[in-house]
């Protein structure tokens, strides 16, 4: 019996789909897996990236307090699952990633070598050069004699890892300053 190519594409697709049938009708996968219960022997949680506004949604895999995994979220509306280089990266945020610094490193004015210094010098030092630089350059009026209560020698910008809240407190801190120069990574 000699087959054409049309007949013979309509007996593999109708083989198929018996095949698929047959297939599908075959209860005895299912039971088994019903029956057992699923476990996982990792915690899963959901979370938002924090480098654009986009919003994307991942998937955070914990064991033992440490992350292990992070995969973009296939539920989330934005994302789909998918993740840019950026998102792909986040595993390298997390507190216990060991190639992460845990110390400030410092360079003196004009010095060419880098020093460890603790968080708490850390801060006390901005807060002070942020205070000096403040004081030193306050305008309390202006030409004209208007009060203005600001300084121009200081700017903001904020970024986009920070969420609404932190970007309300922000603002605020920056404003109580006096300071102008007040701009987010977005708007540029």
């Amino acid at each position: 019996m000699e087959l054409s190519r049309r007949e013979f594409l309509k007996l593999s697709g109708a083989g198929a789909g018996v095949a698929v049938l047959l297939k599908g009708l075959d209860t005895s996968n299912k039971v088994k897996a019903a029956g057992a219960p699923l476990k996982k022997r990792i915690g899963e949680k959901t979370t938002i990236c924090p480098y654009d506004g986009s919003g994307c949604g991942f998937i955070v895999a914990a064991q033992d307090g440490k992350v292990v995994n992070i995969e973009g979220d296939p539920d989330h509306p934005v994302n789909r699952g998918a993740a840019c280089a950026k998102g792909a990266a986040l595993r390298q945020l997390s507190a216990d990633n060991p190639r992460r610094l845990s110390h400030v490193l410092y360079r003196r004015p004009g010095g060419t070598d880098w020093e460890q210094k603790s968080w708490d010098w850390a801060i006390d030092e901005i807060a002070r050069r942020i205070k000096k630089t403040r004081d030193s350059n306050f305008t309390e009026k202006d030409i004209q004699g208007r009060i203005v209560n600001r300084t121009e020698a200081i700017a903001n910008l904020g970024g986009s890892a920070l969420d609404n809240e932190e970007c309300y407190l922000l603002s605020k801190i920056v404003r109580t300053l006096g300071l102008v120069y007040v701009e987010h990574q977005a708007r540029l």
